[in-house]
């Protein structure tokens, strides 16, 4: 297959599964390709990485396409910090989960939802941050930074890199805010492991739910319900041939409420919000 129309089905296909990806396929005109599309649906987190580091040059190269992510008001409320030193990214590991691709990680990019440089601006000036108590402050950093990060991991995959995302750099807020001496009004938000595939461990494309469970037009549950449930059950079976491959419990719908509707599910994420309020971040 070497025709644009046979790679744009390839990647629908690993993506969504045959049914689905005939459907979307059948509505995007087969010209309709890119090398940015291809590269978004390839994305797959993966977790084992050759030892060689990341080059100097992939770094700025990903941290300039960070830069170009859309930021509200070109506040640009985020920053990031590049991880490289071994006893540092163990002792990191062991706040998030004893992920072995954090504690292997030939880099790790903390994304940092950043009102500290405003802070900074607001005491040269001599006037006060009254405005970072507020809910809405904390939504404009956490986009702002969520924003940047996934620009980071495309243009990273873009280079032949890998990614994976690290929420669990959130279970213990505080402490990593000590190990990476975060100033007040700054929350690291997420990390991001890049480095080298090792092509032993490369894992398959992951499927996601399809367009009809996802896709709504002028209002939410503009499609019909019968649509979605199909869709979900669709879904069910095609998520849990992958899982059962990975190993893995194979009901997506049980992943969900398992998260959601099982008492503490959270784990320590459950003081979050007591964390972020110590760290100069409000809910007003």
């Amino acid at each position: 297959m070497d025709t644009v129309s046979d790679r744009r089905l390839v990647a629908l296909l690993r993506r969504y599964g045959a049914d689905e990806a005939e459907r979307v396929s059948a509505r995007i005109d087969p010209l309709l390709w890119n090398d940015v599309l291809a590269v978004q649906l390839e994305h797959r987190s993966v977790r084992k990485f050759l030892p060689e580091k990341v080059s100097e040059d992939h770094l700025r190269a990903i941290v300039a396409a960070a830069s170009s992510a859309a930021s509200s008001s070109n506040l640009q409320l985020w920053s990031v910090i590049a991880v490289t030193d071994r006893e540092r990214l163990g002792r990191i590991a062991e706040l998030a989960g004893n992920q072995e691709s954090v504690r292997n990680a030939p880099l790790l990019l903390v994304w940092v939802a950043d009102l500290a440089r405003a802070a900074r601006l607001a005491t040269r000036r001599g006037r006060d941050l009254v405005n970072a108590g507020y809910l809405e402050s904390a939504v404009l950093g956490i986009v702002d930074t969520t924003l940047a990060a996934q620009n980071a991991a495309l243009a990273a995959e873009s280079l032949g890199l890998g990614t994976v995302f690290i929420g669990a750099l959130r279970d213990h807020p505080t402490d990593l805010a000590s190990e990476l001496a975060l100033p007040d009004h700054s929350f690291a938000v997420v990390g991001l492991v890049v480095g080298r595939p090792d092509p032993a461990e490369y894992p398959e494309v992951k499927p996601r739910l399809g367009q009809d469970v996802v896709l709504h037009r002028e209002q939410y549950g503009s499609g019909a319900q019968d649509a979605e449930d199909e869709g979900v059950a669709a879904y069910e079976d095609a998520i849990a041939q992958f899982y059962r491959g990975q190993g893995l419990p194979d009901s997506w719908s049980e992943r969900v409420l398992g998260r959601f509707a099982a008492p503490g599910a959270l784990g320590h994420r459950e003081g979050l919000r007591q964390a972020l309020l110590q760290r100069g971040f409000g809910f007003e």
